[in-house]
C-alpha cells in the first residue's frame, strides 16, 4: 500500500532544497495536495496556523477603534504602542485565506475574538485587550475585530475551502473588572482557603457567614446555593460603571468568584487565585459550569466550528473539565461534527511529558499543546541539547493517557504569543546570529515539527522569518506594515524585510519550506498518524536523530532523520526488516538499503529527510 506514494513524493523533491541546502530562487512553493473533505479529517490529519486577528490584517479602518470614543486608554487602539489594538480583524482574515492555505494549513486557530475589556492596568501600566483574553462579552464579537455577522462570513468562507476553523476559548477568568476593598494596600496577595475559609468573614477569626456550606469539593446546588456571602477571603467591589458589563448577566455575580487575590502560580493559589488580577471563575460551582457549557455549546451551534483551544486550562479544577469537555462533544456530535479537537494550554517550559499527562489524566481532557515538544525542538535544534534529549522526550509517549496513540493528536509548535518566538530561541540558546546559520537551524526545527508525532502549529509570522525580542508583546508583531519601533528594528530571518513593511511574501524561503514539508505530511499517513519508533540518536553532542514512523491502518513506514549538527554525516541506521525498498518523501535519501534492516543516511550539516520504506505490507 505504501507505493501509491512514491511517484507523488518525488515530484515533491524534484528541484527543492529541504535538506538544509540553499533555497531555490524561484518564487513559490510547490502546491501541497488538498487534504480530505473535513469530515473525513482525523485530528491528526491537521496542519494548525495560529494567529492573533489583530496583528494579521486589517480589511475595515472603520472598527479600529471598536466604535469607542476618547483617546487610546478608551478605545484601546494606537498602532505605534505594543500593547495596543493595531487595527486587525476578521476581514482581513478572511481576505487573506490564500495566503494561509497556500502553506498547506487545514486548520485556522485564532486568538479569542470574543468582546474585550478595551484597556485595563493601573496608571502607567495599561494596556489594551487587543489578544482577547480579557472578556466582558462571551456572546459578541469584539467590535474592533467586527461582528458576529463577520465571524460568520469567515468560518464558511474557511468551511468552502476545506479549513476548519478552532476558537480560543477562555473559562478560568474574566476581565479585570472586581477589585477589592482590602486590596491595593494587602498588594492583593493571595489568601488562602485554610486562613480564609468559606464559612467566616475575612479570615478564620470573623464573623460567621455562609451556614450550611459544606465546602467547594460538593458539587450539589443546593450546596452551593448556601455560597451567598463572597466576603470569606476580601470584600469584592464593583464600579458602578462596570457592574452590569459582563455578558451573560449571571457573570456580575461576584459570589460566582474566588475573590482570594492574585496566584503565585503555585498550590493551591494556581487554581484560586486570580491570573494576574483577571477574575477568577469559581469554576467547582454548578452554576459556573452549566453557564460555560451554555456559552460555548451556542457557538457550536451557530456556526460550527471545529475545535476548541482552551487557555489556562491547568488553572481550572479537573471536575469542571470532566463535565465541560463531554459536553462539547456531545454538542459537536449533534452538529455533524465527529472530529471536533479539544486540547488544552497546560503551561511549563520544560522538556517532558509528565505535567501535561498528569494534567490530562486528572481532569479527562483529550489534549494539550505540546509544550515539551517546543522546548526540546528549541534545545536540539539550537544545539544547546544533543539529540538524546528530543528522543527520549518522544519515548516518554506512552504516559500520556490512552498511550503513545494519544500523542498524535497533542498540537506541536516551536514558539508561540507567550513565550516568545522560536528563531529568537535559537539566536540566544545556539549564540551565534549568523544569518545562514539561523535559517538552517530554524528550518530544522521546522522539520522536526512537520516529520515528528503530533498537529504541527504554525505561529503567524514564522513563515515570514518574524524574531521577537522577548515573550508577551515582544512576540506579537504585525504582518501587516507595523508602527510599532520594537518591531520594526529587527532582522527577520531569511530576507531583508522588515516588519515595517507588510510581509506576506509567497516566495519566502519559510514560507515555501512549510508549504513543501506540509505537502510531504499530507501524502503520507505514517508522517501523520504513525507510532514512534527512536531508531539512532547522538548521545553527548549534535548529530544524528533518526525516529522510525509506522502507520498500522496502512501498514506505511517512514524514515525521518535530522543532523543537528554544523558538519555532514554519514551513518548506517536499523529500520524495519519489512522494508524492501526506499523511496524519498522529502530531503536526500539513499536508493536502496545498505542492508536487509539498515540504509546509510547521509545528511548536510542542519539537513533532514523523511525516507518511505516500501514494504509488502
Amino acid at each position: 500500500m505504501t507505493r501509491i506514494f512514491v511517484s507523488l513524493a518525488a515530484a515533491l523533491c524534484a528541484g527543492t532544497a529541504l535538506a538544509g541546502g540553499p533555497v531555490a530562487a524561484e518564487a513559490g512553493a510547490a502546491p501541497a495536495p488538498s487534504a480530505a473533505p473535513i469530515a473525513e479529517r482525523q485530528l491528526e490529519d491537521e496542519i494548525i496556523y495560529f494567529v492573533l486577528p489583530d496583528r494579521f490584517a486589517n480589511g475595515d479602518t472603520a472598527n479600529d477603534r471598536g466604535g469607542l470614543k476618547g483617546g487610546p486608554f478608551q478605545h484601546g487602539f494606537d498602532p505605534t504602542h505594543k500593547g495596543f489594538y493595531h487595527g486587525g480583524d476578521l476581514k482581513g482574515l478572511t481576505a487573506k485565506l490564500d495566503y494561509i492555505q497556500g502553506m498547506g494549513v487545514t486548520a485556522i486557530w485564532f486568538a479569542p475574538i470574543f468582546k474585550n475589556k478595551p484597556v485595563q492596568g493601573r496608571p502607567g501600566e495599561e494596556s489594551a485587550g487587543y489578544h482577547g483574553y480579557w472578556v466582558t462579552d462571551f456572546t459578541q464579537v469584539d467590535p474592533h475585530f467586527g461582528t458576529n455577522a463577520e465571524f460568520k462570513a469567515f468560518v464558511d468562507a474557511a468551511h468552502a475551502r476545506g479549513m476548519k476553523v478552532y476558537m480560543d476559548i477562555i473559562t478560568n477568568h474574566t476581565a479585570d473588572v472586581i477589585d477589592y476593598a482590602e486590596g491595593l494596600a494587602n498588594g492583593y496577595r493571595y489568601r488562602s482557603k485554610g486562613e480564609y475559609p468559606f464559612s467566616t468573614r475575612g479570615g478564620v477569626d470573623g464573623a460567621r457567614i455562609n451556614e450550611g456550606f459544606a465546602g467547594d469539593d460538593n458539587p450539589d446546588p443546593a450546596n452551593w446555593a448556601r455560597l451567598t456571602d463572597p466576603t470569606f477571603a476580601y470584600t469584592p467591589t464593583v464600579s458602578e460603571a462596570e457592574k452590569n458589563v459582563k455578558v451573560p448577566a449571571w457573570l456580575n455575580d461576584t459570589a460566582l468568584y474566588h475573590n482570594r487575590g492574585n496566584s503565585h502560580w503555585i498550590g493551591e493559589s494556581s487554581v484560586y487565585g486570580d491570573f494576574s488580577g483577571l477574575d477568577d471563575l469559581a469554576t467547582e460551582n454548578p452554576r459556573v459550569v452549566a453557564g460555560m457549557i451554555d456559552i460555548f455549546g451556542q457557538w457550536i451551534d451557530d456556526y460550527g466550528i471545529d475545535g476548541f483551544r482552551i487557555d489556562t486550562a491547568k488553572h481550572v479544577n479537573p471536575e469542571f473539565w470532566q463535565a465541560f469537555v463531554p459536553a462539547m462533544l456531545t454538542r459537536a456530535e449533534a452538529k455533524g461534527i465527529d472530529h471536533f479537537h479539544i486540547f488544552g494550554e497546560i503551561a511549563f517550559e520544560e522538556p517532558t511529558a509528565t505535567l501535561a499527562a498528569q494534567v490530562m489524566a486528572e481532569s479527562k481532557l483529550p489534549y494539550a499543546l505540546d509544550m515539551g515538544f517546543a522546548k526540546a525542538a528549541q534545545m536540539v535544534a539550537s544545539g544547546k541539547s544533543p539529540p538524546r534529549l528530543m528522543a527520549e522526550f518522544l519515548q516518554q509517549d506512552a504516559i500520556y493517557p490512552g498511550g503513545a496513540s494519544t500523542a498524535l493528536g497533542l498540537p506541536t509548535f516551536l514558539g508561540n504569543h507567550d513565550f516568545g518566538r522560536f528563531s529568537m530561541f535559537v539566536r540566544e540558546m545556539s549564540g551565534s546570529d549568523d544569518p545562514a546559520t539561523l535559517l538552517a537551524r530554524v528550518r530544522l526545527g521546522h522539520a522536526m515539527m512537520f516529520l515528528l508525532r503530533g498537529v504541527p502549529t504554525v505561529y503567524y509570522g514564522d513563515e515570514q522569518g518574524f524574531i521577537s525580542d522577548g515573550n508577551d508583546q515582544l512576540a506579537r508583531e504585525d504582518m501587516f506594515a507595523s508602527k510599532v519601533a520594537v518591531y520594526n528594528d529587527n532582522r527577520l530571518v531569511g530576507t531583508t524585510a522588515t516588519t515595517a513593511q507588510s510581509n506576506f511574501d509567497t516566495a519566502h524561503p519559510l514560507y515555501r519550506l512549510i508549504g513543501e514539508l506540509a505537502a510531504a505530511r499530507t501524502a503520507s499517513p505514517a508522517l501523520r498518524r504513525g507510532l514512534s519508533t527512536v531508531r539512532a540518536f547522538e548521545e553527548a553532542a549534535p548529530g544524528l536523530l533518526a525516529v522510525e514512523r509506522h502507520d498500522p491502518e496502512t501498514g506505511q513506514r517512514v524514515l525521518a532523520v535530522f543532523n543537528t549538527g554544523e558538519k555532514p554525516l554519514t551513518q548506517a541506521v536499523e529500520v524495519s526488516y519489512r522494508a524492501r525498498g526506499i523511496a524519498p518523501l522529502t530531503g536526500p535519501c539513499p536508493a536502496s538499503l545498505a542492508a536487509p534492516g539498515a540504509i546509510t543516511i547521509t545528511l548536510p550539516a542542519f539537513g533532514f529527510a523523511a525516507c518511505l520504506l516500501e514494504t509488502d505490507d
